[in-house]
């Protein structure tokens, strides 16, 4: 590896980014993840709730109300998602920063859903924007589905009053935390005869004031989950087209861009899938697929990205099903390979360009999984490889790149294994493949000591891995 460039890792086509978790599934880690799908994504949601006037603050709530009577997912004193443990008398060892951290050590960017009690203090918003400060380009989404009636911030305040309240939480956030983008999720175009959003007079204000438009939309959704089963003639669950869901998404968009005066922003799809409940697994996976071929079809360059709800489900909403013996355990789904196909597409990939020529020591920048800039080694082979391994001298955090698959190393990790680039796609003869590498924070968190440390974490790399490349078998076979 004798020559180095610098290379420029951008925005992708159409970005594709991860649920993982919520009050359907456990949190499962980035490494896992990683090794499943082979790169990492733009962005892994997190859901949360915020509700800390409650008398049952801070407990997941039906784990404090396990006895209630409850019919709905949402018929509890507030929502049934993970309890944010920051803010005034918080603290951020727990959760959601250590999974924050996590996926920032992975080379992706945080969206975190955040469901909050409308009636909470400005000076518990500005706790919450001084928590954030330290997690880079992050998105946070703000009482999701605000048009709905099933979450309980909608149960304590009118349409006006949630709308009201995200502009108040919006501004008082990002003063504190510059660094966060937010995103508006609320019903969109939903009668076409109307051409308006939902509860458009409403929420006008809102739309100019967020970051980023999104709706939330499910091709199929079984909305009884986990309280009946979706059977014909069921009330709980509904079904449209793949062209229907592309067509609202798009006509939702061109509105919230008039409410805007005609200036665009970026949209994004928050919640995105198809439920295997109504559909079965086969069809889901159609369905996905069809909605990601329309994207490319008709260069849908209006559309940012989407999140697929979600990695692990314990209904039939994931990538993987959660085993029913032990939740640590997921089964795959047919729609695992066909997303596993979508998000290695062009269109899905972030854009990679490379600059001139450059010499060790070096130093990287990570602005964010669509802004980071690292280096770029060509590496040669006479043939495919039996072995390929980088070996490094340092506690370096990096994410690798070769051939299409992704590799993280820790900085307890001093020998990466790169043939899973190779197992599935092999080389016919010589080729010249290039490493690309990367350095997010080793901490996930930004130092914000650096002048631009709210944005941008730096590392410098003095010295370049060894690759130990083998095209043979160590000892020949006795045979």
């Amino acid at each position: 590896m004798e020559k180095l460039y610098k290379v420029h890792m951008g925005k992708a086509k159409c970005a594709v980014d991860l649920g993982d978790g919520s009050e359907r599934g456990e949190y499962v880690n980035q490494d896992y993840i990683l090794n499943r799908l082979g790169r990492p994504h733009r962005s892994i949601s997190l859901m949360y709730c915020y509700y800390p006037l409650d008398k049952e603050w801070p407990a997941r709530i039906s784990e404090a109300m396990k006895d209630a009577d409850v019919s709905f997912q949402w018929d509890y004193s507030y929502d049934d998602y993970f309890p944010y443990l920051g803010g005034i008398g918080g603290s951020t060892d727990g959760e959601p920063f250590t999974f924050m951290r996590d996926i920032r050590r992975h080379g992706q960017d945080v969206t975190l859903t955040l469901t909050i009690d409308p009636a909470v203090s400005d000076e518990q918003l500005a706790a919450i924007g001084d928590d954030l400060r330290p997690f880079g380009r992050m998105m946070l989404r703000i009482n999701h589905e605000a048009t709905g009636n099933w979450f309980s911030f909608n149960k304590r305040a009118d349409y006006q009053e949630v709308a009201d309240f995200y502009c108040r939480a919006v501004r008082i956030i990002k003063e504190h935390a510059p660094n966060v983008s937010a995103i508006l999720c609320i019903g969109g175009v939903e009668n076409p005869e109307t051409g308006e959003i939902e509860k458009e007079k409403e929420f006008s204000q809102a739309v100019r004031d967020t970051d980023i438009w999104s709706v939330d939309k499910y091709m199929a959704l079984h909305w009884g989950w986990p309280y009946d089963v979706a059977e014909h003639g069921g009330n709980s669950h509904n079904r449209s087209s793949v062209r229907q869901t592309y067509d609202m998404t798009k006509a939702s968009y061109e509105r919230f861009k008039y409410i805007n005066g005609g200036v665009q922003k970026p949209m994004v799809m928050s919640e995105f899938n198809s439920d295997g409940d109504v559909t079965g697994a086969y069809e889901q996976a159609e369905m996905v697929r069809l909605f990601c071929d329309i994207l490319k079809s008709e260069n849908a360059d209006w559309f940012s990205g989407f999140t697929f709800y979600q990695f692990r489900d314990r209904g039939r909403l994931g990538l993987e099903i959660e085993d029913p013996n032990n939740p640590e355990v997921g089964i795959e789904q047919p729609v695992m390979d066909t997303y596993r196909k979508i998000i290695h597409d062009d269109w899905f990939l972030p854009k990679m360009t490379r600059s001139e020529e450059t010499s060790l020591p070096v130093t990287l920048r990570w602005g964010g999984s669509e802004d980071a800039d690292g280096i770029e080694i060509p590496v040669h082979f006479d043939a495919n490889p039996v072995f390929c391994e980088l070996y490094f001298e340092d506690d370096s955090n990096l994410m690798l790149e070769i051939k299409g698959r992704w590799f993280y190393k820790s900085p307890q990790a001093h020998i990466i294994d790169l043939m899973p680039a190779f197992y599935n796609s092999q080389l016919n003869g010589e080729a010249d493949l290039a490493l690309r590498i990367f350095a997010p924070p080793a901490s996930g968190e930004n130092d914000l000591s650096v002048e631009d440390g709210l944005i941008n974490s730096y590392t410098v790399i003095e010295k370049l891995p060894k690759i130990r490349i083998r095209y043979t078998a160590i000892e020949k076979s006795l045979d």
